[in-house]
Parts: structure tokens; C-alpha cells; sequence
């Protein structure tokens, strides 16, 4: 089968990036022919189909730029003559999206659908339900663009501009539940959560599939389960509001156990300055994949504070399957990932709450043989593949 694989960039910039570089690598190694569809960026990984991509917007450049930016969310011209051009030299059987939006834009979808491929996206966040992504209105949760649309400009969700929001409702109308399940033949949902929210928005419950992210056996190592942890708790991610970063820093400052906090972000230079004071905190900064896992197999937990809608976040993911328990918000798609023999739930934005979690998992004696275990299986990569197969070809 040819499967072409398509994101907006092809670097590991997060966590939809690093599933489709992964989903694409799996699917080489099952004896497959893929091909790559993406924006350029100097980041980007060696490409062989990089002569295809599409050329780099900024939405954060001169008003000129942001009017490109703006058009290509929209489906300009050179994406849909690029995209026209990649498939018609290739030919796939599938084409399977991942992060579109706004730097690709869902026109991906419709010229795949008319070339007669079959349609597979894969959601990494709401988008399509929301037009900031989130579901998060001043770092609170909000939903109402689901049902209210308008609520997107009366509330300026979009940077707090009027003007930015308008383009944000008008992207949502375009690319609107009714017209991209006409042109997409199954939508991935890696939680049943975000399943739920994608039916309340009127997207067909027969077209969505949930199928859990996994973690490369090549990601795993080949080292033992570590069964004598170090005496210290992490955080793995980015350092923004809707991570939860800053309850979860005040629940440790209450409490004394040792936090290494590996990542970076726009909460970066506040948050280690407020809490230079703080002995038992450390920030790492952002490291890399190895060095991610080895932090993880010596942690005693790791946490997960969000207090915006996760979907199924890797960095829990990764955690479980280094026998690492997790304390995590009881927030959106997490608690499908945790229960009570791999980790512990905490209400979001409870700093007391979080603090007494964590007390209970510091001092409770983890069976981390068996998280390994439990894991490798419910994130093995060749589950993973027999799920992607019955949505590429049934």
C-alpha cells in the first residue's frame, strides 16, 4: 500500500509532529511505500519529497506575510498546485493527515479526496471544534464555540484580536463539520474524549475511529525496568499556561519533593526565576529524546498537570512505558490513560489537591515491572498498525 503522509512540519516541534515521523516510520518498517507532504522550515529533518513541500508562511511576520499566512489557512494557490503535483507523481492509496491547519490548511483534504485516495485524519487537537486549538478561553476550559461559533469574536479567543478571531470564525465556517466529512473517510481520535466533543460538533460518529498513540520499541530501549528509582518527580513538556505548570510548581513548593521540570516555553524565564528559591525545584531546560527517557526510568512519577483538554499526551505515554507511574489531572482524555495501578488523578488547577496526590504516589511503593508490562502492550506499535490498516482499508 502507499500511504503519503501528511503534516504541516516535519521536524519534532511537538507531539503531532513527533506521531506522524513516527506513523510514518512504522509504516516503512511494515514494508509500505511513503511519501512525505509538508511546509519547508530550516528545522525540518532531510526529506527526499522536500521539492514538493510548500513554501514557508509566517503568521507572526510583517502585515504582508500575515496576509500570505492568512490566505494559505484559507487554501491558497501553491498548496493546492503542490499538493496536485505530489500526488500526481505518486499516486498513494491513502493519504493520511495529521496537523493541517492554518500552514497546509484542510484543502489537503479535499484535492486528496478528489484524486480518489482514501481520506485518514489523524486529530491531535480541536481545531475543528475551536478555532484557537484549545478549548481554552483565558485559561479557562470553554466549549461554546461548538454550539456558538460567534462566541469566537464576541470573546476575541484568537490573541485577543478582533481581527485575528474574525479570520479565526471565518476558517471554522469554511472548513465546517458538513464539508470535510464529505471529503474524509475516517477522522483518528487517540482518546474516546476527544471522540465525544468531535460528535457534539456534528462530525459523524461512524467516521470516527479512537486509536491511542504509541511509543516506537526503538523509544523503549532495550535497558531493564529500573526498580530502585532516585528521590525525584518530573515534569516533561512545555512550559505554558495550559499545561498547568504553575499549579503543579505550587504544589511542590507545599510540599519539599524534588522536581525536575525538563522543557521550555513562554513560562520559562517567569517561572524559574519565581522559584530560584526552591531547593527541591530544578529546570532542566529542554532535552532530548534520550536523555527525556533516562529522566523518566529514574523518576519515582512523573506528572501530568494540564488544565486544558489533553488528547493522549505522549509525554504520559512515555512515562508508563519506563514503568514510571503518573500523577495527572483528571482533565479531558488523561484519565483513559491512568488508573490506579500506573498512577494517580488530581483535579485541575487544585494545587492542594495535586499536592496531597502527590504526597500519595511519592510515598506509595510502585510495581514498576508491571507498568512496563501493561504498557508495552496498550502502546505497542504493532497494535497501533493493525488499527491504522483497518482505517486505511476498510
Amino acid at each position: 500500500m502507499k500511504v503519503a503522509i501528511v503534516n504541516k512540519f516535519w521536524y519534532a516541534r511537538g507531539g503531532d509532529c513527533v506521531v506522524a515521523m513516527n506513523t510514518a516510520a512504522l509504516l516503512r518498517r511494515m514494508g509500505h511505500e511513503v511519501r512525505i507532504f509538508s511546509m519547508h522550515h530550516p528545522d525540518n529533518a532531510a526529506c527526499d519529497d522536500e521539492p514538493w513541500f510548500a513554501s514557508q508562511v509566517f503568521f507572526d511576520g510583517n502585515i504582508s506575510q500575515k496576509f500570505k499566512a492568512l490566505y494559505r489557512s484559507l487554501g491558497d494557490k501553491e498548496v493546492k498546485e503542490k499538493f496536485s503535483s505530489f500526488l500526481g507523481d505518486f499516486r498513494p492509496d491513502v493519504v493520511h493527515l495529521h496537523n493541517i491547519h492554518s500552514y497546509l490548511s484542510p484543502i489537503v483534504a479535499k484535492i486528496a479526496h478528489a484524486h480518489n485516495c482514501r481520506v485518514v485524519w489523524t486529530l491531535h487537537d480541536y481545531k475543528l471544534l475551536c478555532p484557537a486549538y484549545s478549548c481554552l478561553r483565558r485559561g479557562q476550559v470553554c466549549s461554546s464555540c461548538i454550539e456558538h461559533p460567534l462566541d469566537v469574536v464576541s470573546n476575541r479567543c484568537m490573541k485577543n484580536s478582533l481581527i485575528a478571531s474574525l479570520a479565526g470564525l471565518f476558517e471554522l465556517s469554511k472548513w465546517n463539520a458538513h464539508v470535510l466529512a464529505q471529503c474524509v473517510d475516517v477522522f483518528i481520535c487517540p482518546s474516546r474524549f476527544m471522540a465525544t466533543q468531535m460528535q457534539k460538533g456534528d462530525f459523524p460518529a461512524e467516521k470516527l475511529a479512537v486509536i491511542s498513540n504509541f511509543l516506537p520499541d526503538e523509544d523503549r530501549g532495550t535497558s531493564p525496568v529500573v526498580t530502585g528509582r532516585a528521590d525525584y518527580c518530573c515534569y516533561v513538556g512545555r512550559l505554558s499556561v495550559e499545561k498547568g505548570v504553575e499549579t503543579l510548581l505550587e504544589a511542590v513548593a507545599a510540599t519539599g519533593i524534588n522536581l525536575k521540570v525538563a522543557g521550555d516555553g513562554p513560562l520559562l524565564e517567569q517561572l524559574s526565576g519565581q522559584y530560584a528559591h526552591c531547593k527541591n525545584i530544578e529546570f532542566l531546560g529542554r532535552l532530548n529524546g534520550h536523555d527525556v527517557m533516562q529522566l523518566l526510568r529514574l523518576a519515582r512519577f512523573s506528572v501530568t498537570p494540564s488544565v486544558w483538554w489533553e488528547n493522549n499526551p505522549m509525554s504520559v505515554i512515555e512515562s508508563l512505558c519506563t514503568g514510571t507511574p503518573v500523577v495527572g489531572s483528571d482533565i479531558g482524555g488523561i484519565p483513559e490513560l491512568i488508573d490506579s495501578s500506573c498512577g494517580l488523578l488530581a483535579p485541575a488547577r487544585n494545587a492542594v489537591a495535586l499536592s496531597a496526590a502527590l504526597q500519595q504516589a511519592w510515598n506509595r511503593k510502585w510495581d514498576h515491572a508491571a507498568i512496563a508490562r501493561n504498557a508495552a502492550i496498550r502502546f505497542s506499535p504493532h497494535e497501533h498498525y493493525r488499527a491504522l490498516l483497518n482505517c486505511y482499508t476498510a
